[in-house]
């Protein structure tokens, strides 16, 4: 039986992916779960698996191409069957049609240009993200020139907002009487700005402020940066532009608060110098490993915080798989340690090591790149102390941890030295409030203070 193979969902916010290599060739035989390709995403390169055996029959998507979730990319089959019809009938229905030569526009006159009514929204040739933000901040898609494949328009080809002289009334045209006109251009007030309270909403002296907010500097409209300052436009990467857009997703969506508490990792420390003694260098224990067993044991305590909140109801997620920060050169992604409620600690510290090594060489797996339900980011090998961190959606909160510093402390009435680290937990206040999450951080204290816990 034919199979369509379609661009997955690598993530809640992936949207399109591009095709960077096919490791199979049409007339292959594969089998379920054989990396077949490899996608690449806003964040990272990832292996793409097939999810059934057989021929590849056809493949749709040629190497450097961009499909959108759900697009087809190609077509496995039985050995000698004919791939059906009406797979190749609907990818073509849903593909968009090739752009013209860029020499073509070029060949129109300017005035027949100017005349020419603007082609529709369908037929413009746009990822969904970009025709869903273009609708969004009101964009003409017509009006925009895309930069990816083809000429195909993305997200990063949508301005932030529409210039506002195009929305704006010309002063001429606003309804204002000539002292307040007279005003406004004296104390520097754009007329625009007013709402007017005389008859028919006309602007009347009495609607123009004595004051406008001194501005911080004098800034140039073309570039953004103040007056005389010398600058240059940095294009962003595909992955710095969703960090950018997920981080203020959380930010604005999720009501974060923060609980901090000291943990005395003393007794930690000393115990991964024992586990690691009689452990190969290949095998051993981090203090980021130990932090991800403590957080799965808890979360297991308190499974509020493995959980994703959905518009009126939270989605309780069985398997606790925590999601590791890992700071690569293009920028941050964040590929989980899936089942660690079934993971011992050398199980963890195993599994940890091979995803490190496999988001730095772009060879994640899907589920390893989408399915996490909590996060620990760790900044100890930076020397940080402590930060807060922000929740990365959906997930419900992040446990922030700096380095693991000696401080003096009281033990019996005793000055003694201490091996302490700070930690913060970012919280959804949607999901749980601040007893939960103190409940929740002091657990996590409670196990790195008594290692052995984290064995038995």
């Amino acid at each position: 039986m034919a199979t369509s193979m379609v661009m997955p969902q690598m993530g809640y916010d992936m949207h399109e992916g591009k095709v960077v290599r096919w490791l199979k060739k049409e007339g292959e035989e594969v089998i379920r779960g054989e990396v077949i390709a490899e996608i690449e995403t806003d964040k990272a390169t990832v292996e793409y698996e097939a999810y059934t055996g057989g021929v590849v029959a056809k493949i749709v998507a040629a190497e450097g191409m961009t499909i959108p979730v759900g697009g087809l990319i190609a077509v496995l089959t039985a050995p000698g069957e004919a791939i059906p019809e009406d797979i190749l009938t609907d990818a073509a229905l849903d593909a968009p049609a090739e752009a013209p030569p860029a020499t073509a526009a070029a060949e129109v006159p300017a005035s027949a240009a100017a005349a020419a009514p603007g082609a529709s929204d369908e037929e413009v040739r746009a990822s969904p993200l970009a025709r869903r933000m273009a609708k969004e901040r009101g964009v003409d898609l017509s009006s925009i020139t895309g930069t990816g494949p083809s000429g195909r328009i993305t997200e990063a080809d949508i301005p932030e907002q529409v210039a506002s002289a195009l929305a704006a009334p010309a002063i001429g045209d606003i309804k204002a009487s000539p002292l307040a006109k007279r005003l406004a251009r004296e104390r520097g007030i754009d007329l625009t700005t007013l709402t007017g309270t005389g008859p028919g909403g006309r602007i009347t002296e009495a609607d123009v402020p004595e004051h406008v907010a001194p501005a911080a500097a004098q800034v140039s409209s073309e570039t953004g940066a103040p007056a005389g300052l010398t600058s240059e436009n940095v294009e962003l990467s595909r992955m710095r532009q969703t960090i950018a857009r997920v981080t203020v997703d959380s930010w604005q969506a999720a009501p974060h608060f923060y609980v901090s508490v000291d943990i005395d990792m003393t007794k930690a420390m000393s115990f991964r110098r024992d586990v690691n003694d009689e452990l190969d260098a290949e095998s051993r224990v981090s203090v980021n490993d130990l932090i991800v067993k403590a957080s799965a044991i808890a979360i297991g305590r308190h499974p509020k915080f493995n959980s994703f909140f959905r518009d009126d109801h939270l989605q309780m997620n069985e398997s606790i798989n925590v999601g590791i920060a890992v700071a690569l050169e293009s920028g941050l992604i964040v590929p989980g340690i899936n089942g660690c409620e079934a993971k011992s600690l050398l199980g963890i510290a195993a599994a940890s090591r091979d995803l490190v090594a496999r988001a730095n060489s772009g060879s994640l797996r899907n589920e390893e790149y989408s399915g996490t339900t909590f996060s620990v980011s760790n900044m100890g090998m930076f020397d940080i102390e402590s930060f807060t961190a922000i929740i990365y959606p959906p997930h419900a909160a992040i446990l922030a941890v700096g380095t693991v510093k000696e401080q003096p402390v009281a033990r019996d009435g005793e000055l003694a030295i201490a091996q302490i680290m700070k930690a913060t937990l970012s919280t959804d206040h949607r999901v749980a409030d601040g007893a939960e999450a103190a409940q929740f951080l002091v657990g996590i204290k409670k196990l790195l203070e008594n290692p052995i816990s984290l064995v038995i």
